[in-house]
């Protein structure tokens, strides 16, 4: 695993996972957006907590992400596997994902809707402190 660790808290409503990203240090690297938990049904539920691998990634429909994977837990990039293709990709709202994760700057409302802000601009952040590979810790609060 890479010495890089990063550590994402999260709290789950019905309407939505939400969670921090934090470094080694404990240095907020973004705010999270996730579907809520549903028992890990794939493209509706959020991932289980556990211990996973992040690598770039390049997605046809999301451009250049990061990919989740987490063999022992069901999660790989192309499968076979319970849970595939589980992104950090650029969203607001949980309506808008997959079983992904979204990154923002803060925590906000769009279209009534709780969400998370400038997305784009916080992935990117999240990617160049990631680099090659690093390892995603996931865990509620």
């Amino acid at each position: 695993m890479s010495s890089k660790t990063f550590t994402l808290r999260r709290r789950y409503f019905e309407h939505g996972t939400f969670g921090e990203l934090v470094d080694n240090s404990g240095n907020r690297l973004a705010v999270t957006v996730e579907c809520p938990w549903l028992n890990n049904q794939p493209g509706k539920s959020c991932i289980p907590e556990g211990t996973y691998t992040l690598a770039p990634h390049n997605s046809p429909s999301k451009g250049i992400c990061l990919a989740i994977s987490g063999p022992s837990l069901g999660v790989t990039v192309n499968g076979p596997s319970l849970r595939t293709h589980c992104l950090i990709h650029v969203a607001n709202k949980a309506s808008e994902l997959e079983g992904c994760i979204a990154p923002g700057e803060r925590f906000g409302v769009v279209s009534n809707e709780w969400a998370v802000l400038n997305s784009r601009n916080t992935l990117d952040k999240v990617l160049a402190a990631v680099g090659l590979e690093a390892t995603l810790v996931v865990r509620g609060q």
